[in-house]
């Protein structure tokens, strides 16, 4: 009895209407559904491919290139990584000398981050929090700072840091970078700091807190994701500077960064294209892998230092 009661109860799936199946809402979610991985595909292959292409030159002999230019595969027994060699040894082993322009370029790089960072935080900080006269004014003549195209402050530099026996040096190159970063660094910090509620800050006050203890302990912490972005957008851009780089370094060769040698490269008739291939992935690489390995922090910090105790 019971079973049959149960066999009662059980009702066979209906079918859907057509009309519901083909419906406009329906047939939207499945054409953008489609689209959106066309899109990603898309983009990745314009992304990917011309770094894929350009890495693939740079391992394979000069010959096979120039039979074969256009190939995007090729067997292991035909990769060479003698270009590499070449372009990283010393001038004086026949080489190109990149692996002194990278060392440059790291410490110009790095160095230019860690200074802009230290002016830019406080005054950042000291922009979205203090009270003084202009203060509102203050981030539009930061920003249109950054406005003023390098070329028209190229020659007044030029000048200005060969009086001062600075201009062949890496460190007047680095002074010129921060001069050049650091308005717009602190006009982006100064957008995030506004952010932090000002609600935090008071209750560190009511602990017995500073005004420095307040930004290091709290107000630093919750920023570090547009710290982390803006080190990043510092890094390359030094990176991959070449105006002031070619003006200020161009007559030592020991003081080149990694962009001016390659610019050297690409502007020379003897230089074989898998040779200036295999500068430029040197060149791309390091802002990869620093991207890939800064990823984490800039979604750390969102919440740290929010919580008491």
């Amino acid at each position: 009895m019971a079973t049959e009661m149960r066999e009662h109860t059980v009702q066979e799936p209906r079918d859907v209407p057509p009309d519901r199946q083909w419906s406009r809402d329906a047939v939207e979610n499945r054409v953008f559904g489609i689209l959106r991985w066309v899109v990603i595909a898309g983009l990745l292959l314009v992304t990917l491919f011309p770094f894929y292409y350009m890495g693939l030159l740079s391992i394979r002999a000069l010959d096979e290139v120039i039979l074969d230019p256009g190939a995007l595969w090729v067997s292991l027994s035909e990769l060479n990584f003698d270009t590499y060699t070449s372009v990283l040894s010393s001038p004086d082993s026949g080489g190109q000398g990149f692996l002194v322009f990278m060392r440059n370029s790291a410490l110009v790089a790095f160095g230019t981050v860690a200074l802009t960072l230290l002016v830019a935080l406080p005054g950042a900080y000291a922009v979205s929090r203090l009270e003084f006269f202009g203060r509102r004014q203050v981030s539009a003549l930061f920003l249109s700072v950054y406005l003023f195209p390098s070329i028209l402050l190229a020659v007044p530099l030029f000048v200005a840091f060969t009086r001062i026996g600075q201009r062949g040096t890496l460190v007047g190159l680095l002074i010129v970078y921060v001069s050049q970063i650091v308005a717009v660094s602190i006009y982006m910090l100064r957008n995030y700091f506004d952010t932090i509620p000002v609600s935090l800050e008071e209750s560190a006050a009511l602990d017995g807190c500073g005004r420095l203890s307040i930004m290091w302990r709290i107000s630093l912490p919750l920023a570090m994701p547009a710290i982390v972005a803006n080190g990043l957008f510092v890094f390359m851009i030094a990176w991959n500077e070449f105006l002031f780089a070619l003006l200020f370094l161009v007559e030592d060769r020991d003081k080149w960064t990694v962009s001016l040698g390659l610019s050297q490269l690409a502007g020379s008739i003897e230089i074989p294209t898998t040779v200036l291939m295999a500068g430029s992935v040197i060149l791309t690489v390091p802002i990869i892998v620093i991207f890939f390995a800064a990823e984490r922090l800039l979604t750390e910090g969102l919440t740290a230092g929010a919580e008491k105790g």
